[in-house]
């Protein structure tokens, strides 16, 4: 499922803003909360967050004139959760569990013994 990155109130007087730059590139894998674009108005420069993880799209270009509340790309939530899938399967198989054995030397102080 796609979500969309809209752009959110930025002050009281501000309608519109300019994409100053992606930081990241369209296709990559972000994590939820990761600054993914900056936007520069007539009184700020602030990054803006990704709302979720996942593959980021992008619908417009760098340096292009945006209001608020127009989207200006896309999250797709699907993809992150197939590739956190496929991360996390080789290291649950290739973390085995070691037990300590009784005739193994285990230190511990005498409080962790009782």
């Amino acid at each position: 499922m796609a979500m969309q990155i809209v752009i959110p109130p930025l002050g009281e007087s501000i309608t519109e803003a300019v994409i100053a730059q992606w930081l990241k590139p369209d296709g990559s894998l972000v994590k939820r909360d990761e600054e993914i674009v900056e936007l520069e108005t007539d009184k700020v420069t602030m990054p803006l967050p990704s709302p979720a993880a996942g593959v980021l799209r992008h619908s417009v270009k760098q340096g292009d004139t945006v209001t608020v509340g127009s989207p200006v790309g896309s999250i797709d939530e699907s993809a992150a959760v197939a590739a956190a899938a496929a991360a996390s399967a080789p290291v649950a198989a290739a973390a085995p569990v070691a037990s300590a054995g009784a005739d193994e030397d285990v230190r511990a102080t005498p409080l962790a013994r009782k």
